[in-house]
């Protein structure tokens, strides 16, 4: 575990190496419990930096067992060594010399699976952020950037397998059983992009033919048993390559590409040059064992680590704090792969759903950050929401200032200048204004200004004047160490919705700069008119949700319910129907909480069997427009005095209202749309399980019943409706028999299937009321779960603290005091893992005065012991502040 030393990293203190390592030499004597790590580093004193300079060299957990300078073994006094620090104060006055150091690791003990752990009798590596500093002494920053040349060694029994980055160049046999390969990978790169991975795996072979004609061989290595289960990725992987040759003309660049599917691993995936290694429940999937939603990340996960080839790769970040110049413009590159390949506007919702349920909570509390952060205290903190989602959605927003041409020309500049560099966000945007001649000074404040602005707008028309106005002013909210906000350059994308349902095209008279639909909004207050507009329109805003923005508009519900029959811009039509149901749901809510009935409007509730029902809207969309806002979506809307209970009662007398009053539409909708056709992962497909499963869902409260989800559950030929059913059965019904029975045959069924009970786990961790809490615990000991796995432990501890509004925030305190027990043991074995965990507890401010009370106990008593890891102490002590 890293020690906490408080130390606070500055953007504004860095500074380049005192050397460089132009060449890493490596090599492995694998054995489970003591590996020898010998390394080979060419070290070069950069230009300007005077000879003699100390090197320093950093280090976690390591046992050093010889340091040699150009062959010839140091003394003891030439060097000063911790288990965090190598330092020779003297080193060489030569420009250039060859530093050997020899460490020893332990692999089969180090559970915080950074550096190099055994994953079931895998040796594997993780080494983003700093993991590299667990295996050797090393200049641990993104911006050394150095050429590695690996030779692995193994017992041939233990680890036929043996993989690193770049090429295969050597391969042979040695004593007592063992042998070795030997990879070079060409391209220099940070050592946080090192892999090493050495096993007995079975391999599903492939290639890919790229653009210019040359063979790749591809390679997708998993568990003995489970290749079949791996063409999905592969198929992805295909499809990624030559997506990108055809979208952004990026070839790849090795002989070969692997990637190795582990059950043990922090992240989803991880973008090593020419060897990803990945989660398993981001590779495996088959329709007995996988729903929609896996494959479709799985989809989703395989694009993004591929598309990191070029932007993280071959362009990394000079440090840190440029985080989000690799991973949210990658996440933009993979939401755009998945468009094309599934439903554009059903992709987009998905990703507007994903950025409002997690970055703009992040937005609204105390671990608010910039897209780069100025500032950070414990890098793996960092991995958030706003890094990556907000991130891709700054870049998605200079396509829409700049057009699809000119951004392909900055995209084009950008990889042309800075292909093997280490590149900044200046770097990224100075390309884009290159490219198009247009000043994106303004707009980078995206980049630096964290919070999510607020739009205010309000609308007048003049039907005899044939003018309509619209009135816009622009906000941010004061976020921790920011109270003062600059404005920013908002792109907000509207239409004018005509009474016949047709987008009007009147021409804006002054105002805001309009273009091709889109308001540029850089002052405070806004005003644009428009003339010709004889018939009010209905003022349709941030189509395609084309800034992360909230808005506050003066918009009566009838309008609402019209856009959210007629928007020819279906996010902004589904955002319509979102808004409706959560106003609604506050009435509810505060109805409730005055002990009155929660009433819901009749107009709102036909108009949802009339979406369902519309076959000119795509199956999957129609699943989205029907699902109500989740609860925390409701408390986050509300913003303060959160009583989750009364949100779960006004939400669950919503659905019975829709049920109740839809019950025909519904029933003949569900038994259309079992095709019986064979299995297929396909958008269409999915979209036709989603809706019906939906409409499972309220047809099971409308009926009051568990016949029809036990009909579903025992029939289903898929893990999607089986896993529907079961969640419907367990949170409808709990207790009941038939849901009782339910659960305990899907375990009968898949108990030695690890990824398939963490859906079994995820559905009893999201059983709504108090007795959750003892539920979740009583999971903790089920043979199946372990607190060392982080698999397990997100799909029942972190979905319970997440999802599981009335169980985690029980009244009495039960769900923080077991949440916080939980995080302190899992941090014994895993810091990162706690840290991401104890983030649920980041709006306890929110919530009302007993509650908020309980919470920051608990949040207290995560705080102190002495000894936390520097991991977890950050994310507790911003949350308290």
């Amino acid at each position: 575990m890293r020690k906490d030393t408080g130390q606070v990293f500055r953007i504004e203190d860095y500074r380049p190496s005192d050397y460089l390592i132009p060449q890493t030499g490596l090599t492995f004597a694998l054995a489970p419990e003591e590996t020898i790590v010998t390394a080979q580093l060419e070290i070069e004193r950069r230009e300007g930096v005077a000879p003699g300079t100390p090197l320093r060299l950093e280090g976690d957990e390591l046992a050093l067992l010889g340091v040699a300078v150009d062959g010839e073994p140091l003394d003891a006094s030439a060097y000063e060594a911790t288990s965090q620090l190598l330092s020779i104060p003297r080193p060489p006055r030569s420009s250039r010399f060859t530093l050997t150091l020899v460490t020893k690791v332990d692999p089969s003990r180090n559970s915080s699976l950074m550096g190099l752990f055994r994953s079931n009798g895998v040796y594997c590596t993780q080494c983003e952020p700093e993991g590299f500093r667990r295996i050797t002494y090393f200049v641990d920053r993104p911006d050394m950037l150095s050429v590695y040349t690996v030779r692995v060694e193994a017992g041939e029994d233990e680890a036929p397998i043996l993989l690193s980055n770049g090429n295969l160049v050597e391969t042979g046999k040695l004593e007592r059983g063992r042998h070795f390969a030997v990879w070079h990978d060409p391209f220099p790169k940070p050592s946080y992009l090192f892999a090493l991975v050495a096993g007995d795996l079975a391999v599903l072979h492939d290639e890919f033919i790229t653009a210019s004609g040359r063979k790749v061989a591809l390679g997708i290595h998993v568990e003995h048993g489970k290749k079949e289960r791996a063409s999905y990725a592969m198929d992805a992987l295909k499809r990624s390559m030559k997506w990108d040759e055809d979208i952004f003309g990026l070839e790849y660049d090795l002989d070969v590409f692997n990637i190795v599917a582990v059950s043990d691993f922090n992240m989803g995936a991880m973008e090593n040059k020419g060897l990803n290694v990945f989660n398993d429940k981001y590779v495996l999937a088959d329709e007995a064992t996988a729903t929609d939603a896996d494959f479709a990340n799985i989809e989703a996960i395989i694009a993004h680590e591929y598309f990191h080839n070029w932007t993280g790769n071959r362009i990394t970040c000079r440090d840190w704090f440029q985080l989000c110049l690799k991973e949210g413009l990658t996440v933009f590159r993979d939401h755009e792969f998945s468009a094309d390949q599934r439903s554009r506007a059903v992709k987009r919702i998905a990703e507007v759903r994903t950025l409002r349920a997690h970055q703009f909570p992040e937005d609204q509390g105390p671990l608010a950050h910039p897209v780069r952060p100025r500032r950070y205290r414990e890098i793996n903190n960092f991995y958030t929401a706003t890094v990556y989602e907000k991130g891709s959605e700054v870049v998605r927003m200079i396509r829409t200032i700049l057009g699809p041409d000119d951004f392909r020309k900055g995209m084009n500049l950008y990889i042309t200048r800075h292909d093997g560099d280490a590149a900044t966000i200046e770097d990224f945007v100075k390309a884009f204004e290159d490219a198009s001649g247009k000043d994106l000074s303004q707009f980078a404040l995206w980049y630096h200004q964290a919070g999510t602005p607020n739009l205010s707008v309000s609308t007048a028309h003049d039907a005899e004047r044939g003018e309509f106005r619209i009135e816009i002013e622009q906000s941010v909210p004061p976020t921790p160490s920011e109270s003062r906000k600059r404005l920013m350059h908002i792109p907000l994308a509207f239409g004018l919705v005509g009474p016949d349902g047709n987008d009007m095209q009147p021409a804006a008279v002054d105002g805001a700069t309009v273009e091709d639909g889109v308001i540029h909004l850089k002052k405070r207050r806004h005003v644009v008119r428009f003339q010709g507009v004889k018939e009010r329109p209905s003022l349709s805003l941030n189509r395609g949700f084309s800034a992360p923005i909230t808005l506050s508009v003066e918009q009566k519900p009838e309008d609402l319910l019209f856009l959210a029959r007629k928007d020819s811009d279906l996010v902004a039509r589904w955002q319509a129907s979102t808004t409706l149901f959560t106003q609604a749901l506050i009435q509810g809510f505060r109805a409730v909480r005055g002990q009155k009935q929660a009433v819901f409007d009749d107009a709102l509730v036909e108009a949802i069997g009339e979406i369902a029902a519309d076959a000119s809207l795509e199956p999957a969309y129609r699943a989205l427009a029907l699902t109500l806002p989740a609860e925390a979506d409701i408390a986050r809307e509300i913003g303060s005095h959160i009583d989750p209970d009364a949100i779960f009662i006004a939400r669950e007398a919503l659905s019975q209202a829709i049920a109740q009053r839809n019950a025909g539409v519904f029933a003949t909708l569900y038994e259309g749309l079992d095709g019986g056709a064979a299995f297929s992962p396909d958008a269409e497909s999915a979209g036709r399980r989603a809706l019906r499963n939906v409409l499972l869902d309220y047809l099971a409260v409308g009926e009051g019943a568990p016949d029809l989800a036990v009909r579903q559950f025992e029939t289903a030929t898929n893990m999607t409706d089986r896993a529907a059913a079961l969640t419907v059965l367990a949170h409808k019904f709990s207790g009941h028999e038939k849901s009782v029975a339910a659960l305990a045959s899907f375990e009968n069924q898949y108990g030695d299937d690890p990824l398939v009970m963490d859906k079994w786990y995820q559905t009893q961790a999201t059983v709504p009321g108090a007795g959750a809490v003892d539920l979740v615990r009583s999971l903790t000991r089920h043979r199946g779960f372990s607190l060392s796995n982080p698999n397990r432990v997100r799909a029942l501890i972190g979905t319970f603290s997440t999802m599981n509004q009335t169980g985690f925030h029980r009244a009495d305190g039960a769900g923080y005091r077991f949440f916080a027990e939980t995080v302190l043991e899992i941090e014994k074995r895993n810091p990162q893992v706690a840290a991401r965990l104890a983030t649920a507890l980041r709006s306890w401010r929110s919530l009302e005065p007993t509650r908020q009370a309980a919470a920051r106990d608990a949040l207290l008593s995560i705080a102190a012991p002495e000894n936390l890891s520097s991991d977890l102490r950050d994310i507790i002590e911003r949350t308290l502040a």
